[in-house]
């Protein structure tokens, strides 16, 4: 079993990583840039360590086992503690030194993305040395990743409001509900009612939208999503109405390929938040980029769309 961690040891849990991210030994040859008996030998040493097999791997494929799955994570969060640790080790004299999670939502408007763009490199500019990890993830899994501590920033739009959570306003989005061009109510487009449209089929998101929006919902929800890529691909099969971001949503219009039910209707407004911990729990480098992320924020105004 692995008692003490060795330079070895660390070596062997990359290689394995670099395994599990390839998908298989074969696969990750051309990663490490190494044989795939080498490979073989490698992962067979390590689990020799540890005392237990970590994947299936032959003719049926390369499969992690209960154990290999939960030795992952834990691997990953080693890696990553390492990586941090070098850094700072070699940035001692930096005033900010570590990492910053952000977490975003999918298809921020675009005059958005360059303001967080713009944020980054006033953030550079300071006296540090941060590594930085962008994902993208719904707003479910980003609250999720603040309480758990693995996120310090999130940006999006949420209906909760967790008390341990603090939530700085930043813009605001405007949502319409669409048609595809094939769906039957494309040629009424722009005049549909609240209670027609309620009659059809409808994609809904998979986390809640804000409370009160509308008196009534829509009779038949028969799919859901997460995304903005999947509600659209919803709406142009031509039997799901779904709203969208309107910016999102404009090129499609352009092509012709949907339309909105009824600008006045049936759209609705969400603000943008950052969110992080409350800010008595905050390091240094978290606040220093929230303050960057203001500062390009304070001369913009948030206006609803027309």
């Amino acid at each position: 079993m692995l008692g003490s961690l060795s330079d070895l040891d660390l070596r062997l849990i990359r290689v394995f990583l670099a395994i599990v991210d390839a998908g298989g030994i074969s696969t990750a040859q051309s990663i490490l840039n190494v044989g795939q008996s080498t490979i073989s030998t490698q992962l067979a040493t390590l689990e020799t360590r540890l005392g237990f097999r970590l994947c299936e791997r032959g003719r049926s494929g390369f499969r992690l086992t209960a154990k290999g799955e939960r030795f992952t994570e834990l691997a990953r969060h080693l890696v990553g503690a390492v990586e941090d640790f070098s850094v700072q080790a070699r940035n001692m004299d930096r005033r900010l030194v570590g990492s910053l999670r952000i977490g975003i939502i999918g298809h921020t408007p675009f005059s958005e993305n360059i303001r967080i763009s713009q944020a980054i490199a006033r953030f550079r500019q300071r006296d540090e040395a941060v590594r930085l990890d962008i994902r993208v993830c719904s707003p479910g899994e980003q609250e999720e990743r603040l309480l758990s501590g693995t996120l310090d920033i999130a940006m999006g739009y949420f209906w909760h409001r967790i008390p341990s959570l603090q939530f700085t306003p930043l813009f605001i989005e405007r949502q319409v509900a669409y048609c595809g061009r094939d769906h039957p109510l494309f040629p009424l487009a722009g005049q549909v009612t609240q209670a027609e449209a309620w009659e059809y089929d409808w994609g809904w998101r998979t986390y809640p939208l804000p409370q009160s929006i509308f008196p009534t919902s829509p009779k038949s929800i028969t799919a859901t999503a997460d995304n903005m890529e999947a509600l659209a691909m919803l709406v142009l099969s031509g039997h799901h109405l779904a709203f969208l971001p309107q910016h999102f949503s404009k090129s499609y219009e352009e092509q012709g390929l949907m339309a909105p039910l009824n600008m006045q209707a049936l759209r609705y407004d969400v603000t943008f938040h950052a969110v992080t911990r409350q800010r008595q729990n905050l390091g240094d480098i978290p606040k220093a980029f929230l303050e960057d992320l203001a500062s390009v924020h304070l001369s913009a105004v948030p206006e609803i769309l027309s």
